[in-house]
């Protein structure tokens, strides 16, 4: 997802909705707001921070596209934690 995509999408109830909450905001949700801030750097203004939750998101989408479950996927949490974390599985 662009920048701009996830930021919209992190505005939605079903964004709020979706993953493990800590608090009032999930951990994927909070997740979304640090990747729009990566993704709206410049390569050359990426810090190792920002390259350790990058890998980490990755880690997190591997491993969350293998639990994908069966049938429609369109309107699940399961979709819907993925993109809190800037992967639509549907695109």
């Amino acid at each position: 997802m662009t920048a701009k995509q996830l930021d919209d999408w992190l505005g939605t109830d079903e964004s709020k909705a979706a993953g493990q909450h800590e608090g009032r905001e999930s951990i994927g949700h909070k997740s979304g707001r640090r990747i729009v801030e990566v993704l709206r750097k410049k390569k050359d203004d990426l810090t190792g921070d920002d390259l350790a939750h990058m890998r980490k998101v990755v880690g997190y989408v591997h491993r969350h596209l293998a639990q994908r479950p069966s049938g429609d996927v369109e309107d699940t949490r399961w979709r819907h934690s993925l993109m809190n974390w800037g992967h639509d599985p549907l695109r």
